[in-house]
């Protein structure tokens, strides 16, 4: 790991100007919600911010299927003015000789990085003409993983992009506004009315307004670089779990594919009871005096459209909700 890093670490409250998780997290804009994180004091030029359309008000964030992937934990992004990052890093080293835990040799290294930032006068002279960029976190990032980003800020000038990996680019942002996707809840209408009854299929669906793609659009806006990427999640299919091992699915791969129409499986209707459903579920047994969980999860497909002409696919989502259902066993009555 750098010493640069070390120092981050160590210095903590200290040294909240550096990269650190505790301050990594520029200013995140979500317009839809009102809400941001937190911000810097000093430069945080490179704010991203993200912007909700279509769909229904989301209630709960996709979780990507494949268990490798998460969004980037850490890129690098234009953050400081020439004239501001002169007192960014010297606010920073000051700190850090304050931090009676800061290791002597990581404190000459951040002296020596400055000796060398002053020989150029921090590119005041060319303040128009570029901006210096710096590692950015995201705010549950490790310390593993921000060894990945642990280079100290570097100039790019206008126009450029940085021969670094996890500079800042349109496939970042999408991966960024991925984590940001919130999906509508997936509670099914159940029918016939009332308990389900053993032996007898409980249709299940979801209409096709309650079950429409969402977009997020990531961008960044600074001097000198536009950059924005657009992430779509469409629904394709929604899984039921009836919540006991020995209830048969409805298909028998308990998956219910997308209607042409955007809805999931078909309305009861009366005289329908004993019809087998396009998605459903048939329970053998009764739920006693409790009830049996049926898990409701959809699936969704995602990719993005960025600048540039840029596009590509990302890990399909999923996102689900639980509820309760009651199980009767029928009643008859001998005459």
């Amino acid at each position: 790991m750098r010493k640069s890093l070390i120092v981050s670490a160590v210095c903590g409250s200290l040294l909240l100007l550096a990269g650190s998780p505790t301050m990594a997290a520029d200013p995140v804009k979500i317009d839809s919600q009102g809400s941001k994180g937190p911000e810097r004091t000093v430069g945080a030029q490179a704010k991203i911010t993200y912007t909700r359309s279509g769909g229904s008000p989301g209630s709960g964030p996709v979780t990507s299927v494949d268990p490798n992937w998460t969004p980037p934990p850490c890129w690098y992004a234009p953050e400081w003015k020439a004239s501001e990052f002169g007192e960014y890093r010297d606010r920073l080293y000051f700190g850090a000789r304050h931090d009676p835990d800061a290791p002597r040799d990581a404190l000459k290294e951040m002296s020596d990085e400055n000796q060398d930032y002053r020989k150029d006068n921090y590119n005041i002279d060319k303040e128009k003409d570029g901006m210096w960029w710096g590692a950015q976190f995201s705010p549950d990032a490790t310390v593993a993983e921000q060894a990945k980003c642990s280079d100290p800020p570097f100039w790019v000038d206008n126009g450029e992009t940085p021969d670094v990996p996890n500079a800042i680019s349109p496939e970042i942002l999408a991966e960024l506004a991925y984590n940001q996707i919130q999906v509508p809840g997936t509670k099914v209408s159940l029918a016939p009315g009332g308990p389900s009854k053993v032996n007898m299929p409980t249709w299940a669906w979801l209409d096709k307004g309650d079950f429409k793609p969402v977009s997020v659009t990531a961008s960044l806006d600074v001097p000198g670089l536009h950059i924005e990427a657009t992430t779509t999640a469409k629904p394709t299919a929604l899984s039921i779990k009836p919540g006991t091992e020995d209830a048969v699915r409805i298909p028998a791969s308990g998956k219910c594919e997308l209607n042409d129409d955007g809805s999931i499986g078909e309305p009861y209707a009366k005289g329908k009871s004993k019809e087998t459903p396009p998605c459903g579920v048939t329970y053998r047994r009764s739920s006693g005096d409790g009830t049996f969980n049926l898990q409701a999860t959809a699936t969704w497909d995602i990719a993005w459209t960025g600048s540039g002409g840029t596009q590509g696919d990302l890990p399909d989502g999923e996102y689900g909700n639980d509820q309760p259902v009651t199980v009767e066993e029928i009643q008859s009555v001998n005459r």
